[in-house]
């Protein structure tokens, strides 16, 4: 069983020699091979990595593709059975590369795997980014089982092995063969939502996406790009429409869109009574780039042909966050 551990690049010399320590030391030679895929960085990255780290092998990117070409750039340049895709502001944690390794082996039909995502800040926290696996509501609104929009739970181990809808893109397992089967990422999400994309893509070859427990990690969140960021909200409300149109089943999908438009009114609505007028245009921008490519992702419906007819977990996340009160997954009704 051949692993990578790829870490994604761009501008990071500082989180490269902050955390690469943790998984060099964490990830044995004879169980995994480390590499750094640089998107042409314009700070001293590649020459930190020659001077201090000299086991981590070095794949340079032409250019600055972002999160989803970067990847897909680079992993075509990397040969092994199983890719550990994990962002440059990760902690990993000892034994943390055996729970998963054990359990792809015995569940073939898993694709991706998600370890256990804890704040690196306060560590008896789950992180926003993916916590203990993700789900999406009917709008294709995606929340974590320990995490549902910004009110994150404390670990206490409430949250044990499952199959759940996505994995974050922070930090996630995948068979090699079934990521090139599928082209990778949509590189046209440039960044974000592009791993809840691939996850519904993969399960529509009737693969699983699958939480272990025991392999736990520790993210930053938002060292490469602010959660506050106008930019990320573009991107989100963006990409997980494009997602929608693309992946989601044929009936009820005008309605569920038409719907998704009016929830994210009242978001943007919500971002200027908070006087955050940026992200309200980022919400519109968003919406205007999504029309722009609706034909294109129409017709990728085509080749697509969803057959994950019960994508999502609970009906409204909205509706069930504000509005029941209901903040924690354990309350949260299918």
């Amino acid at each position: 069983m051949n692993l990578a551990i790829v870490i994604l690049n761009w501008n990071g010399a500082k989180l490269l020699q902050q955390f690469l320590p943790s998984i060099i030391k964490h990830s044995p030679k004879g169980i995994a091979d480390i590499y750094v895929v640089d998107n042409n960085s314009s700070d001293n990255s590649i020459s930190i990595l020659k001077e201090n780290f000299p086991q981590v092998h070095i794949v340079q990117n032409e250019i600055n593709g972002g999160f989803a070409k970067g990847y897909n750039d680079g992993l075509k340049q990397i040969d092994a059975d199983y890719y550990a895709l994990v962002n440059s502001d990760i902690e990993v944690s000892k034994n943390w590369l055996q729970p998963i390794l054990a359990h792809f082996k015995t569940h073939p039909n898993t694709a991706i795997i998600q370890p256990k995502i804890l704040d690196f800040k306060n560590k008896s926290k789950f992180e926003y980014a993916g916590a203990a696996g993700g789900l999406l509501d009917k709008f294709g609104y995606p929340y974590c089982r320990g995490r549902i929009f910004d009110t994150i739970e404390e670990d206490y181990n409430q949250y044990h092995d499952a199959t759940i809808f996505w994995a974050s893109g922070a930090c996630f397992f995948v068979k090699a063969e079934i990521y090139k089967e599928l082209n990778g990422f949509d590189e046209n999400y440039f960044a974000h939502y592009e791993e809840i994309d691939l996850c519904w893509r993969i399960q529509n070859l009737n693969f699983n996406i699958d939480f272990v427990s025991k392999s736990t990690v520790y993210h930053v969140g938002g060292a490469t790009l602010n959660k506050l960021s106008p930019k990320k909200t573009y991107l989100n409300f963006r990409n997980s429409l494009l997602t929608l149109v693309k992946n989601a089943p044929k009936k009820g999908l005008f309605l569920i869109t038409i719907t998704r438009m009016v929830l994210d009114g009242i978001a943007g609505l919500k971002f200027l009574f908070n006087l955050k007028p940026r992200h309200t245009f980022a919400i519109l921008k968003a919406h205007v780039s999504f029309y722009l490519h609706l034909n294109e992702y129409l017709k990728l419906r085509k080749d697509i042909a969803s057959k994950k007819r019960g994508y999502f977990h609970t009906k409204s996340i909205v509706w069930s966050y504000y509005i029941k009160g209901k903040k924690t997954f354990s309350k949260l009704t299918k």
